[in-house]
């Protein structure tokens, strides 16, 4: 393995992202074989609930309360989506009420290799907040016209923004006290750490090594968890990604920082 040296400009940390003023989220995932079917794409099922994720985090932003999806509206399959891919899931904030919110949502494919994108998936999914949940806040919020508002998604150089990876919190990642295992978020930190550095690289990629994961604080069942990955180092054939995780409560919007950690990728070609 080559010595990684700092990119020009770069730097291995991450802000936090202004969560509170946001009224467009993209994230990012794979696609894995068990979620194909029998042609070697992506079971639209799966795609479904990808973007229903995603419009269930900006629904509980927009509206803090807890929120379920009423409607699915102009659900529109343009392309296959081959396993292995890279998936770019872009969310907005359309119209929106007092106990309600339209989440316009985009799927997008990219070749981790050659870049190449294709958009494959639109659709519109509305959210409502329940009567009985906590929306006090929200609703003084939106009255106020503090509620969300859009912020940049490329850094100042016009690079792309750190890769992000969100998850929700479900019973089968926890263990018996309800708090997310270990195990979970750690797989969480490695795929955002490996699309980021194969999108930097555009080479098949490996993880070399970690450093020491220190959990600094717990994600429970139910909280929304991201982790954000950015490369930060730069040799011949690796990559140095620093990660870092956040668990947020989708109601009330509290959010504690979990972990970090240094990630090396190499590559796998010659």
């Amino acid at each position: 393995m080559s010595t990684l040296s700092l990119a020009a400009g770069a730097r291995c940390t991450v802000t936090e992202p202004g969560v509170a003023a946001q009224s467009v989220l993209t994230v990012f995932d794979l696609v894995w074989p068990q979620q194909s079917n029998h042609h070697g794409t992506l079971f639209g099922g799966a795609a479904l609930a990808m973007l229903d994720r995603l419009a269930f985090i900006m629904g509980s932003r927009a509206l803090r309360g807890t929120v379920v999806t009423a409607a699915v509206s102009r659900l529109d399959f343009r392309a296959p989506i081959p396993t292995g891919q890279l998936i770019e899931c872009r969310a907005r904030v359309g119209r929106r009420g007092g106990r309600s919110a339209l989440i316009h949502t985009r799927l997008v494919t990219e070749d981790a290799l050659s870049g190449e994108r294709n958009v494959c998936i639109v659709g519109d999914f509305t959210m409502v907040r329940r009567a009985d949940s906590e929306g006090a806040a929200a609703d003084a919020a939106l009255a106020t016209g503090s509620g969300v508002a859009d912020v940049a998604e490329a850094d100042g150089d016009g690079a792309p923004a750190a890769v992000r990876v969100a998850e929700i919190v479900f019973p089968g990642h926890a263990n018996h006290r309800g708090i997310l295992h270990g195990g979970a978020a750690m797989e969480w930190i490695a795929k955002a750490g490996f699309i980021a550095a194969s999108r930097h690289l555009r080479r098949s990629v490996v993880l070399a090594s970690s450093e020491r994961l220190c959990f600094v604080a717990p994600a429970h069942v139910g909280d929304v968890v991201e982790v954000d990955a950015r490369v930060c180092g730069v040799g011949r054939r690796s990559v140095r990604v620093r990660a870092r995780m956040w668990a947020e409560h989708p109601a009330t919007g509290q959010r504690r920082f979990c972990t970090s950690a240094n990630l090396v990728y190499v590559a796998t070609d010659d």
